[in-house]
């Protein structure tokens, strides 16, 4: 087990400033859980357990997104408690998983009740855009992506520091059938985070695709996913190719009937 210094508590609020900017703006997408945990282990000063957290958290996340108002468990305090909790505790990953999903749910509950408070900020929105007054608008949306990005780094700061010592003496004082029941939870929800991702993207004519990477990843020996992830890029990049062949872009005075007459 590790304890968790001062300066590393800012760090890790730091960094969560930041990828709570990236995952309220979906800019350049740091949010997502394997990079989350890759850089809470950098700070750390135990990377391969940032990976193979990130890993394990990226998949079990993989088919969450938001859509409209709605949002999933959130990635980021996933990510961050489930490196804290295996380093803090000295469980396995799996097993951290699990634990770090309450710090998730608060998070997604922080931000649904921050979508709903800021609908005060609409009718200034709507003046502002009236009036054309864009300094006003800048500073008004400024305001309000400062107010999530420190709350993230708050309660990063809080998770990770402050409740440390609880933490480990909560993970210690629990039996053992319950630890190994959030082991088995945590090995489990990567399975159902990619399966409910497959539900969303598979199609008939990726099939082949999939059964190929199945039989690469459980039958042929090496020492890490790289060769994976590169037949994966080269099928990508067939398909690319193969159905601008198949479906060529239709020109725009070629287009024809009534939908397109109307504008539609």
């Amino acid at each position: 087990m590790h304890s968790i210094t001062l300066l590393q508590g800012l760090e890790l609020g730091i960094m969560a400033v930041i990828m709570g900017i990236d995952f309220w703006l979906e800019g350049l997408f740091l949010f997502r859980p394997i990079i989350v945990c890759t850089f809470t282990g950098i700070i750390l000063g135990d990377l391969n357990l940032g990976l193979v957290a990130g890993g394990l958290t990226e998949l079990a996340f993989a088919g969450l997104t938001p859509a409209g108002g709605t949002q999933p468990p959130n990635p980021i305090l996933a990510g961050v408690m489930t490196t804290i909790i295996a380093f803090t505790t000295g469980v396995e990953a799996q097993t951290a998983i699990g634990l770090a999903l309450p710090f998730s749910f608060l998070m997604q509950y922080i931000i649904l009740f921050y979508y709903s408070s800021f609908s005060f900020f609409m009718a200034k929105a709507d003046t502002y855009a009236q009036e054309a007054n864009v300094s006003a608008f800048v500073k008004l949306n400024i305001l309000t992506t400062a107010i999530v990005a420190l709350t993230y780094g708050i309660v990063v700061f809080l998770c990770t520091y402050v409740a440390q010592e609880p933490m480990q003496v909560l993970v210690q004082s629990m039996p053992a059938w319950l630890t190994h029941g959030f082991e088995i939870a945590g090995g489990i929800l990567p399975a159902v985070g990619f399966g409910m991702l497959l539900k969303v993207m598979l199609k008939q004519q990726y099939i082949p695709y999939l059964i190929i990477g199945f039989l690469f990843a459980s039958f042929i020996q090496f020492s890490n996913l790289l060769p994976v992830a590169l037949l994966g890029t080269a099928f990508a990049i067939y398909e690319y190719f193969n159905s601008k062949d198949r479906y060529p872009l239709m020109p725009a005075s070629g287009m024809k009937g009534e939908d397109c007459d109307e504008g539609i």
